[in-house]
C-alpha cells in the first residue's frame, strides 16, 4: 500500500515517523516549504536542516530509520488543479496542510474515492477534547475547536494528534503488509 502525504509539518512530518516505525514501506511526500527555525519545536527535523526543502529532509530522516523505505518525495505547491495528479497512485492520503481552506479541497477531491485521515484543531496545549470522527471511509482527528490562528502550536498536541490520525492509518486492511 502507498501512503500519500500531502504536507510534511507538524502532522505529515509526524504520521511519516510512525509509519515507518510501524513498518510502513511505500510513501509519497508532497510539499513546497522549507524548514524553518520555528518548525523545529513540532516537526520531525533539526537545526542543520534548516533552508531544505521538508520533503528533501524527511527523506533523509525517515531512510536513516529504515534505509529500504521507498520515499517519493515531489516538491510541489499541491492544488485543486494537481491534487488528483500527484495523488493518483496513493491508496490513502494524510491531509498535513495549515489552511483550512487547502484540507478542504484535499477532502473534496478525494472523498468518494479514497481513504483521506486529516486534522482540525490541533492547536493549544490541552489534549482532554482530542477526539476523532469517521465520515465514510475517512477519518478526522483532533479537538475540532483550537485553530492555529486562535493559540500556539505545542510539540506534545501536535505530535498526539499524529499518533491518533497514524494509529487509524495503521488500522487499515494491507497497511504494513507491502
Amino acid at each position: 500500500m502507498k501512503i500519500g502525504i500531502a504536507g510534511v509539518g507538524g502532522i505529515g512530518s509526524n504520521v511519516a515517523l510512525n509509519l515507518v516505525r510501524s513498518g510502513v514501506m511505500h510513501l509519497k511526500l508532497v510539499d513546497f516549504d522549507r524548514v524553518e527555525d520555528s518548525n523545529l519545536n513540532r516537526q520531525f527535523y533539526f537545526v542543520d536542516q534548516i533552508g531544505l526543502f521538508k520533503v528533501d529532509a524527511l527523506r533523509v530522516n525517515l531512510s536513516r530509520i529504515n534505509p529500504k523505505v521507498n520515499l517519493d518525495a515531489l516538491v510541489q505547491h499541491i492544488d485543486r488543479q494537481n491534487c488528483s495528479e500527484l495523488f493518483f497512485d496513493c491508496d490513502l492520503i494524510v491531509e498535513g496542510f495549515d489552511r483550512q481552506v487547502d484540507k478542504k479541497m484535499l477532502i473534496e477531491t478525494f472523498a468518494h474515492n479514497k481513504t483521506v485521515v486529516s486534522a482540525s484543531g490541533i492547536a493549544g496545549s490541552d489534549l482532554a477534547g482530542i477526539g476523532s470522527r469517521k465520515i465514510g471511509n475517512s477519518c478526522i482527528v483532533g479537538d475540532f475547536t483550537t485553530d492555529c490562528d486562535q493559540a500556539p502550536l505545542f510539540s506534545h498536541k501536535v505530535t498526539t494528534v499524529a499518533n491518533y490520525m497514524s494509529e487509524f492509518i495503521l488500522g487499515q486492511p494491507g497497511v504494513c503488509g507491502d
